[in-house]
């Protein structure tokens, strides 16, 4: 009788019940930790003015970004134009609000790329150990052993310039740090109870990793994951300063700052604001990464 899964069925929408209130639970204790955590709401804040900006950018720009007046080249900030011009006279404001477009597109999409594929192989190699462990991980460390940047160079001088292109580049170039944040999670909880009860009922190995062991790690792959979108930001603002990342008639915050470096001395403002733009978002995601870090880890909270 105790065995008679009839009986045992009984009792499963009271323990759905009891985890859906301990996930809330969970959840409002982490919100309680984040809210008191006052640089983390700060960065969360500027993190959402940045994505109304981003989503709403054409109803504020009070200029056409992509349209010039020579004439007023290099015109210092007034009433008409907040930041002043750049040197085809396009005003510097417009812009700035039409990169925010861009900078967050290409962070957050290069995150999930490089999130969604070194979660799949630091999980493989994690659940099964062995040669397929040491196959996937050495790989991982080689593409570690280059300056992520360096490589990054590499892959848009041989896929070509482009926002899409930068994407790529960029994403695949953290794909091994993920997969080591994803691979050192999984073997921490791998010989876990719940982990081996989930083998001895006949799940299948894609089941137990997805399902089971994942949910359970999520923490330090949220956090990176905000903290990466930050260094992808960053990236994507040293490919524009080169030259080998997103190009015309697109708007970037680190192709600003390569154009206009060459007028640093005679009008400093057309580097001074896109170099604040990309300081202030990258600080952002860095405090809610942060403070995120403290409320998903019970042992770093207060």
């Amino acid at each position: 009788m105790e065995n008679n899964p009839e009986i045992n069925n009984l009792h499963l929408p009271d323990e759905i019940e009891v985890e859906l209130e301990q996930a809330e639970s969970r959840f409002k204790s982490m919100w309680y930790v984040l809210k008191a955590n006052k640089a983390a709401m700060v960065g969360l804040v500027i993190i959402t003015l940045l994505l109304f900006i981003a989503f709403f950018g054409k109803l504020l720009m009070p200029y056409n970004p992509y349209v010039g007046d020579l004439s007023k080249s290099l015109q210092a900030p007034s009433a008409a134009h907040l930041l002043g011009m750049d040197e085809q006279g396009r005003d510097i404001l417009s812009r700035i609000i039409d990169g925010t477009k861009v900078s967050l597109r290409v962070g957050i999409i290069a995150v999930a790329f490089a999130l969604s594929i070194g979660t799949f192989f630091g999980s493989i190699a994690a659940y099964y150990s062995g040669k397929v462990d040491m196959i996937i991980m050495r790989f991982m460390d080689i593409l570690l052993a280059i300056p992520s940047l360096l490589l990054a160079i590499a892959f848009m001088t041989a896929l070509g310039r482009g926002i899409d292109k930068a994407i790529i580049a960029i994403g695949f170039v953290t794909i091994p740090e993920y997969a080591r944040i994803v691979r050192a999670s999984i073997l921490s909880v791998k010989e876990s109870e719940f982990v081996q009860a989930a083998k001895v009922i006949g799940n299948r190995d894609s089941v137990i990793i997805f399902k089971h062991i994942l949910p359970n790690v999520l923490s330090p792959i949220i956090v990176r994951a905000t903290l990466g979108i930050s260094s992808a930001i960053l990236d994507t603002a040293a490919l524009g300063f080169l030259g080998l990342g997103v190009q015309p008639p697109y708007a970037e915050w680190g192709s600003m700052l390569g154009s206009g470096r060459g007028y640093f001395f005679n009008a400093p403002y057309i580097v001074l604001f896109p170099g604040i733009a990309i300081t202030i978002t990258v600080l952002a995601f860095n405090l809610l990464g942060d403070g995120l870090r403290d409320a998903l880890d019970p042992k770093l909270r207060k």
